[in-house]
């Protein structure tokens, strides 16, 4: 926010251009402790006698100080530490109060106007992402690469393409801007109000990296060299993952995560590779190490150890490296604070940096503003030790208790087999409030509660099992409460840039409370789906009568915990028959029919074998042994909190399936949330070798068209089906990224534009839109995008969903009935 910057300081990545906060402030308007507002500007504006007579003070304390201040204030442009009483020191212009107020933190005045001096923006930018074999070669090249005059030049380490490229959100775009396997890289940018200069300072950048001594052909400590990024979508996603640098640090699963207390120091340019390869074997003599990132151009890297603050050791650890960092930092007259503030960390430290007389005098500075010390009491004055334990998430008897749980954690560290460590994944990054783009966090945007967020459950959850709720918080009813409007559509897992999989959680939270509490009539109904519809697909015509009869839906409502105001899914007249698809001998793929499609959509599955046979490509249909009901996933019992149950269907799937994933053969399925689930929980659910091969080889049916992209063997003889396409993305198909298979699949149809929107979940996810508690929030969802976009589109469009849900919330809440790609593809086939 503008306030937060301006308490901080702040700036960012194009600080070498724009300067920082106290650079771009004209004036604020705030209240002092005493309740008295005042304007605080340049000095000689018309003042009140009060703001006078502050105003006097404050100048006579800058003039008597000047000298020392003069030789004590690092003269590094990104420092922040302390109050900015150097604005007071007698100058040529007027001095500006507001400069004072400037990374003040709030502890001086409670700011409500702040004059900003604004800049034009330069639209079109230019990116050269500069590799390098060794870090200490990145930071010495920094100082050179900044006389070309960019921008800004961005580091990012080798720990940080490491973990990016485990997180899906930028797994590809890692994979597509970084060549080879560099040890750091300098993202230097270039915005000219020229633009036709960018090709030159593209060249001339390319041009110093080998008079540097880097080529792509070279060898050791000489590989290296520049990629141009001119595409603007590049450079956004780029720009994204840079910004995110933090929480891809913190996507650590290990116990130690990269703690900020040293973070934002600053050195002048000349000194950067000096003071990074000293920080570095202060690490290293200390038994860690450091991750790397951020504002090379400015000499201000955010640079974090890794320790484990639940351990005492390791808090005594944080001390001696804060201290041997500062002495460092002092010996190249640099600046502890070069962004961020001072706050609890860093406060303490202002003698070492300042010295005492200094430190005298920023007391006397809240004295005259603040004599209560009323404003945010022990930052930069009068502070707390930087390593009391209160003030820390993890106290000295923080502890999470052992108890049971169905989904292998292993990835992650602590207690009940490492689910701990996956929900202390949550770092309160806030990247879940987001109302616009991407899914995460569909409940959020709906009631704006923080009970309601990724954050917030994560939060609830991990007082939870440490006990700071009480005993039995994990089953209590306010437990379900906080996850009963989590759809879990798993937005988190992809867009949370420290994976937080809260859809995974919610599933042990749900068999904790089923094992004390037992099931539901909704949630019985909902999870033995797999079991029953062999039995009720037989007997349609009863199976529909909640929707046939009239005032049957209301009667039951009470009962089954199903609103009236929903026809359930409709039981098909024709269910599909594993002997409609013909036996092959060498089959190239295997179908997988979900319930769904089986039982309420027979035409997808029938659609799918037409169009695979369009192609020339044989399949299988997968087949429970004989004798027994058809296969499933187990996604209905995951749903419910039924581990237990999803293992038994998980296995009869795992077993019917691996003979041909041995043979090599992928697995097609249709409904996003059933073949996914292959990918997602079943390794969860029974991790092995098995699993993850499985893993590998389902497909949802889009993607196994898009991978024929280079066989010339394959060909699908599509016409136009519409003039237009609408797409509507499940979440899973989101949160497994493979939207872009979809929109490759689609794009093989001619003389057809095609429309993605841009929505978060549809709301309806599985039974959570038809329960009585819930559906009015799964219609809120939907109309918060989704159902406004499909009512504006035309009759000629077709609208597109693979999710069963999906589909049924868009024909309930629009006058449209929207189909399955397999149905679009059928559609289109030549006939």
């Amino acid at each position: 926010t503008i306030g937060g910057m301006t308490g901080n300081n702040s700036c960012g990545g194009k600080s070498l251009r724009y300067g920082m906060m106290r650079d771009n402030v004209l004036s604020i308007d705030a209240f002092l402790a005493d309740g008295s507002q005042h304007h605080f500007g340049p000095v000689g504006d018309a003042a009140s006698p009060q703001l006078q007579s502050l105003t006097d003070d404050l100048l006579r304390l800058g003039a008597r100080e000047a000298a020392e201040i003069e030789a004590r204030f690092p003269k590094v442009m990104r420092r922040v530490g302390g109050y900015n009483i150097d604005a007071l020191v007698p100058r040529d212009t007027p001095n500006n109060l507001a400069h004072l107020l400037v990374g003040s933190e709030g502890t001086l005045a409670y700011s409500t106007a702040i004059e900003l001096k604004l800049w034009p923006i330069i639209s079109q930018k230019v990116l050269g992402v500069c590799h390098f074999p060794t870090f200490h070669q990145a930071m010495d090249a920094a100082q050179h690469l900044v006389t070309l005059n960019p921008q800004g030049v961005e580091l990012v380490d080798a720990t940080m393409i490491g973990l990016a490229r485990d997180i899906p959100m930028f797994r590809q775009t890692i994979e597509e801007f970084v060549t080879g396997k560099p040890d750091a890289l300098l993202l230097v940018e270039f915005a000219e109000e020229d633009p036709s200069l960018h090709a030159q300072k593209l060249r001339q950048l390319d041009e110093m990296m080998g008079d540097l001594g880097f080529s792509w052909s070279g060898s050791g400590k000489n590989w290296g060299g520049m990629t141009p990024v001119p595409d603007p979508a590049m450079q956004a996603r780029i720009a994204d993952l840079r910004s995110s640098g933090l929480n891809i640090m913190m996507s650590m699963k290990s116990d130690g995560k990269p703690v900020s207390f040293v973070e934002d120091c600053a050195v002048e340019l000349p000194d950067l590779a000096a003071y990074t390869e000293g920080l570095t074997e202060i690490f290293e003599r200390n038994g860690t190490r450091g991750t790397w990132y951020a504002h090379a151009s400015v000499g201000c890297l955010h640079v974090r150890p890794v320790l484990n603050l639940k351990l005492d050791q390791d808090v005594k650890t944080m001390r001696t490296i804060a201290e041997e960092c500062f002495d460092l930092v002092a010996k190249y007259k640099g600046s502890h604070s070069g962004e961020h503030g001072d706050g609890l960390v860093r406060s303490e430290f202002h003698e070492k940096m300042f010295g005492p007389r200094m430190v005298a005098n920023f007391a006397q500075v809240k004295t005259r503003l603040d004599p209560t010390c009323l404003f945010n009491p022990g930052k930069i004055v009068n502070p707390p030790k930087m390593d009391d334990r209160s003030l820390f998430r993890y106290g000295s008897d923080y502890k999470v208790e052992e108890f049971p749980t169905g989904l292998d954690w292993s990835e992650w560290s602590g207690s009940a087999g490492g689910f701990q460590g996956a929900v202390e994944m949550c770092n309160n990054n806030g990247a879940c409030r987001k109302l616009k783009g991407g899914v995460m966090c569909p409940s959020f945007r709906v009631t704006r509660k923080e009970q309601d967020l990724t954050r917030g459950r994560a939060n609830t959850l991990r007082l939870a099992i440490s006990g700071q709720l009480g005993p039995d918080a994990l089953t209590s009813d306010e437990m379900a409460q906080t996850m009963k409007l989590c759809v879990s559509c798993k937005g988190c897992k992809r867009e949370c840039p420290t994976g937080v999989d809260m859809a995974r959680m919610k599933i042990e939270v749900q068999a904790a409370i089923v094992r004390k509490n037992g099931l539901k009539l909704q949630d019985r109904l909902t999870a033995f789906l797999p079991r029953y519809a062999p039995m009720a697909a037989r007997m349609p015509f009863l199976a529909n009568l909640r929707n046939t009869v009239p005032g049957l839906a209301k009667l039951t409502e009470r009962l089954t915990g199903f609103s009236a105001t929903r026809k359930l899914p409709t039981w098909a007249a024709r269910p599909f028959k594993d002997s409609e698809a013909s036996e092959c001998e060498s089959p190239q793929a295997v179908v997988f029919a979900d319930c769904f499609n089986r039982y309420f959509e027979p035409e997808n599955l029938r659609a799918t074998l037409k169009v695979m046979e369009a192609a020339d490509v044989p399949v299988h249909l997968a087949k429970a042994p004989k004798g027994e009901r058809p296969l499933c996933c187990g996604r209905t019992f995951l749903s419910a909190g039924l581990i237990d149950e999803a293992k038994v269907e998980a296995q009869r799937l795992v077993d019917a399936l691996m003979p041909y994933v041995e043979q090599g053969l992928p697995i097609i399925g249709l409904e996003p949330s059933c073949l996914l689930t292959l990918r997602d929980e079943i390794p969860a659910l029974l991790p092995g070798e098995d699993t993850s091969k499985l893993a590998a080889k389902a497909r949802m049916l889009e993607e196994y068209i898009a991978d024929q992209e280079a066989n010339p063997d394959f060909h699908l003889p599509l016409t136009s089906p519409a003039p237009k396409v609408l797409l509507h993305g499940h979440c899973h198909q989101k949160a497994m990224g493979i939207m872009s298979s979809i929109e490759k699949t689609l794009a093989l149809l001619p003389n057809t534009q095609v429309e993605t929107v841009e929505t978060s979940c549809c709301g309806m996810a599985g039974a959570f839109g038809y329960g009585t508690e819930t559906h009015e929030t799964s219609r809120a969802m939907a109309e918060l995008d989704l159902a406004p976009a499909i009512r504006k589109a035309d009759t000629e469009t077709l609208i597109v969903a693979d999710g069963t849900s999906c589909r049924h919330q868009v024909a309930d809440l629009t006058t449209r009935q929207p189909v399955h790609m397999a149905r679009l593809l059928e559609m289109a086939l030549k006939k």
